[in-house]
């Protein structure tokens, strides 16, 4: 039996769904798992910094973020961040580190079965 989504933002919602379906279909457990810490309440997900990519992502990893990614610290590595949010600092420093910063959609669907993919949460 499927459980109801009691969320309100629909972003989130359909996210949230993507996730679900992509880890049925591909048999990738780390959507399901990058689903089930989305779909926690907010004051329970951890944000993560800048300054933590630095110290725990190699050059040239691909990372997923469920939650927000925050400024605080500085990267120099090139790396591929997709983050439910950014603040726009985080954004733009992912960016002059030469690195990519995707939308959880926009890396569910250049892959779909989430080989490469680290969760960081």
């Amino acid at each position: 039996m499927l459980r109801t989504i009691r969320k309100e933002n629909p972003e989130l919602v359909r996210t949230l769904l993507e996730l679900k379906r992509a880890a049925r279909a591909h048999d990738a457990p780390i959507w399901a798992n990058v689903a089930e810490q989305l779909s926690r309440p907010r004051h329970q997900r951890t944000p993560v910094n800048v300054g933590h990519l630095e110290r725990l992502v190699a050059e040239n990893e691909t990372v997923v973020v469920p939650g927000k990614l925050l400024a605080e610290g500085s990267l120099s590595k090139k790396v591929t961040v997709a983050a439910f949010h950014y603040s726009q600092e985080a954004r733009s420093k992912v960016h002059s580190a030469g690195g990519t910063a995707l939308t959880i959609h926009e890396l569910l669907k250049a892959k779909p079965d989430g080989t490469g993919v680290r969760l960081l949460a």
